[in-house]
């Protein structure tokens, strides 16, 4: 191998490392969370007081949770270039309950969005992001149905960037908190935007990087 050959080598090494520990960092969170979420289907745990004075708290936090969580439970698989080559069935298995599990969480999430007891700032927030959700999530589904894959998967990244804002809302909730001195209220209706906002930009940004279909 030539010097030039292992120059080039080094950073692409450094990149596919650098992926692996952001990925796998990702992976962790959201199995964490999801597994943390499922805590509330089994009535276990205390649930956060701008949670407890929903509007529409009874049942749509359990619909909420049954989705949010399994999405983000089994998203992370998606993105694995091994499984997509090596077991396609699996990957469409698991895609067709992603999104099942995205769109339903999604539309209870527009219920809870709705019901949240922060006022309208929050309403708007979440129902944003809960119609981005299934927005996104749809055409990913139908993209696949249509066969036009590289669109797919570049909706699929949109979808997951939504699906993350649980992982980003329970990081900047106890940081705006304990960092800023910012009340739970106030920090609630500034992160109902900012948990995902940040996200889709942050894929779309990769996504023209990676010049994948926009369609």
């Amino acid at each position: 191998m030539s010097a030039a050959q292992v120059k080039t080598l080094r950073p692409q090494t450094g990149i596919r490392i650098a992926f692996l520990i952001g990925y796998g960092a990702c992976a962790f969170l959201c199995v964490a969370l999801a597994l943390y979420s499922y805590r509330y289907l089994f009535q276990a745990g205390m649930i956060p007081p701008v949670i407890v004075d929903n509007l529409f708290l009874k049942p749509w936090l359990m619909v909420h949770v049954i989705g949010a969580a399994t999405a983000l439970l089994i998203g992370p698989v998606q993105f694995s270039s091994r499984v997509r080559t090596n077991f396609p069935m699996l990957h469409r298995s698991i895609g067709r309950t992603y999104a099942v599990a995205c769109l339903v969480g999604g539309a209870a999430g527009f219920v809870l969005a709705l019901g949240a007891s922060t006022g309208p700032i929050s309403r708007l927030g979440f129902g944003g992001l809960a119609i981005s959700w299934l927005v996104t999530t749809a055409l990913a589904w139908r993209r696949a149905m249509q066969g036009r894959f590289i669109e797919h998967r570049a909706w699929m990244i949109r979808s997951f960037a939504l699906t993350f804002a649980a992982v980003t809302l329970r990081l900047y909730l106890p940081l705006s908190m304990i960092l800023l001195q910012v009340r739970l209220v106030d920090a609630y209706r500034a992160i109902s935007f900012l948990c995902w906002v940040p996200n889709l930009l942050i894929a779309e940004l990769y996504l023209r990087k990676a010049k994948v279909g926009f369609r």
